[in-house]
């Protein structure tokens, strides 16, 4: 096998393990052997999800509760079995290429690559889980930890069928709907951004949202009617998972315009009103969720297509993402940084786990 110059042949790896509610834990296990047809890949960053992950930080994933059953593509009321300690969350990372196993192309040695594995210092991978998932030169590792979450707008933004001219609300200025509010920007429509952090309204504001309205001062919805001459958005993408939200995006929409529920909602609908504008104004409420584009272009869209489609704009320049880093923590430090996300949502956007070897903290200034 070949080995990166100074790297060590055995030794343990840091793994972030989710033990319970609010409940993290940094471990050591040992480094697994590199099989022909795979490669070592030593984790740079790996970006905590603030959304889907969080919920299984707080205790309230539907998972925990009841179990998916697959085939009938139902809920059923069975709880979890052995859903703590979990290791295999992750949402999206960047890492070096350190080793190779037998039949790989020595050329991916020292590549820089993204993909999605778990918050670990280390993992070994199919190299076909590699091929094609090399940063661009001269971006950003820190840029690689988008994927993901830069998928899950990307779909979202396609759920919504952006038209040139229309006016597209985004309720949610979280990473996720910053990164949709560049995409919808992008698409030719103008964007109505809602949030009630003010630092999130004026980075919206900068990534081209024509107007910004504070859920907590504005009545949205009205004000949404107001800014459109009494129309209403074309399209309302919710991508925060408040059910107020939500049901505030029904009340800002056009007479059959689109809502797109993008956010991952949880508990009862509470603040959601469906015999009220929905019901009156024939609204059509379209589920996004990052396992499938929607129907009529998922032959088209495969999650590993949205993935790399979101890379590849990163690097055009078309959509910024590091101005949503708020803070990048060593990985030994991981259960501080789940806290932080879960206890101040105003100063933390995106936090970035840290793997290199000698990582420092840099909290940047919140968006």
């Amino acid at each position: 096998m070949d080995v990166a110059e100074g790297e060590p042949a055995d030794g343990d790896q840091l793994v972030v393990a989710l033990t319970g509610p609010r409940r993290v834990e940094v471990l050591r296990t040992p480094r697994p052997p590199v099989p022909p047809g795979h490669v070592r890949i030593r984790t740079l960053y790996s970006g905590i999800s603030a959304g889907t992950e969080l919920t299984l930080y707080r205790g309230t994933n539907p998972h925990l509760d009841r179990r998916w059953d697959p085939d009938r593509r139902l809920f059923v009321d069975e709880a979890a079995v052995n859903a703590y300690p979990n290791t295999a969350w992750g949402y999206s990372e960047a890492g070096e290429v350190v080793e190779l196993g037998t039949d790989v192309d020595e050329a991916l040695l020292g590549a820089t690559v993204w993909g999605l594995w778990s918050h670990s210092g280390e993992v070994v991978l199919p190299v076909e889980k590699v091929e094609g998932r090399v940063l661009p030169a001269g971006l950003d590792p820190l840029a690689g930890t988008f994927a993901r979450v830069g998928a899950v707008g990307l779909n979202a933004v396609l759920a919504a069928d952006v038209h040139i001219g229309e006016t597209v609300a985004v309720f949610g200025q979280g990473v996720l709907g910053l990164i949709a509010t560049q995409l919808t920007v992008g698409s030719g429509a103008e964007v109505i951004a809602v949030d009630g952090i003010e630092g999130r309204r004026k980075q919206a504001a900068a990534f081209g949202a024509e107007h910004v309205l504070d859920p907590v001062a504005d009545d949205v919805g009205e004000r949404i009617k107001e800014l459109t001459g009494g129309r209403g958005a074309d399209v309302c993408i919710e991508i925060s998972g408040s059910y107020r939200a939500l049901h505030e995006a029904v009340r800002g929409c056009a007479v059959g315009g689109r809502v797109v529920a993008a956010g991952f909602y949880q508990g009862d609908g509470l603040g959601l009103r469906l015999g009220e504008e929905f019901h009156h104004n024939r609204v059509q409420i379209v589920s996004s969720q990052i396992s499938s584009a929607p129907l009529g272009i998922a032959q088209r869209w495969s999650p590993e297509r949205l993935h790399r489609t979101v890379i590849e704009l990163v690097a055009a320049g078309r959509v910024d993402v590091l101005p949503l880093v708020s803070h990048v923590v060593p990985a030994p430090l991981a259960a501080d940084a789940y806290a932080l996300l879960d206890a101040d949502p105003a100063s933390a956007l995106q936090v970035v786990l840290d793997f290199r070897p000698d990582p420092t903290i840099d909290l940047r200034s919140a968006s």
